[in-house]
């Protein structure tokens, strides 16, 4: 059975758009979609009996939304496979669980109640910082959104998280039928100033690129791979990439930070909060 894309809907514009955005990447990968609301209204109402009539308004709301999601969704394709649910936890947790058995978690920008300037919404960047399945939050331009640009972006480093990001990059673009770019940035050394020291540098990163995308080119040898090094700073470099991007993939640069756990990396948190299209933020076992 193939595991389902699971969204997280709380009924915002932003979750509509992660809604919409999940229906055309499960028909992309025929996948079935599974909408998860978070309530935590059992909590403190209690489980009322089956015969009583005045349902708790917590749990008519959560219902009612739960089944927006899945409208919304069949309206968008009827022939996909849609279930929702109303689980009994926070939202964190419940994605959470659900990834474990996901191809990927898909998530607003920002979540109902978050406030309106905020850049990202903290349910989006926690679950992104601790999931063990692929974190796709949906963010950016409507063009973006809508993948009219037919590009994937994926960024390449030396790290391990990297390997599994292309991985997926590859995947993505092979089922999507795109274009994908594999983007490296480099910074010259700041003892080298000649440009021969600056062309022996780029030779060495882009031998390094090569070298990266090796495997998933022998597996996806139809893949249309346009890689590039690039010299400028990797979150700068990344950022002007996902302009015209219909998605930017990211290996999961997860690092622990004193006492409070796991913490996303620079290049990872300024993409969540700026880019212009989708993040999918992957980690090493995906």
């Amino acid at each position: 059975m193939d595991l389902p894309l699971v969204v997280g809907v709380d009924g915002s514009a932003s979750s509509c758009d992660a809604v919409d955005w999940a229906v055309d990447e499960a028909a992309c990968h025929g996948l079935p979609v599974r909408l998860v609301y978070a309530s935590l209204w059992e909590h403190y109402e209690g489980v009322r009996p089956p015969s009583a009539s005045d349902r708790p308004s917590e749990q008519v709301m959560a219902e009612n939304i739960a089944a927006a999601g899945v409208e919304r969704a069949r309206l968008r394709n009827p022939e996909l496979k849609v279930s929702g649910e109303v689980l009994p936890d926070d939202a964190v947790s419940v994605l959470l669980n659900a990834g474990l058995e996901s191809f990927a978690l898909v998530t607003g920008s920002r979540g109902r109640g978050e406030i309106a300037g905020s850049l990202l919404g903290s349910v989006s960047l926690t679950v992104a910082a601790r999931a063990l399945c692929p974190v796709v939050v949906v963010r950016g331009g409507e063009r973006n959104r809508q993948g009219a640009f037919g590009r994937v972006v994926v960024g390449v480093d030396d790290s391990p998280e990297s390997r599994a990001a292309v991985r997926f990059a590859f995947r993505e673009a092979r089922a999507r039928g795109c274009a994908l770019h594999a983007v490296q940035a480099w910074r010259r050394p700041a003892h080298e100033h000649t440009d021969t020291a600056a062309r022996t540098h780029e030779e060495r990163v882009s031998a390094f690129l090569a070298d990266a995308l090796r495997d998933a080119v022998r597996e996806h040898p139809e893949v249309d791979l346009q890689p590039r090094t690039v010299e400028g700073p990797a979150h700068r470099v990344l950022l002007d990439a996902s302009a015209d991007a219909d998605l930017i993939v990211v290996g999961a640069e997860r690092r622990r930070h004193g006492h409070s756990g796991l913490h996303l990396g620079r290049v990872t948190h300024v993409l969540l909060h700026h880019s212009a299209c989708p993040v999918a933020v992957v980690p090493r076992r995906a």
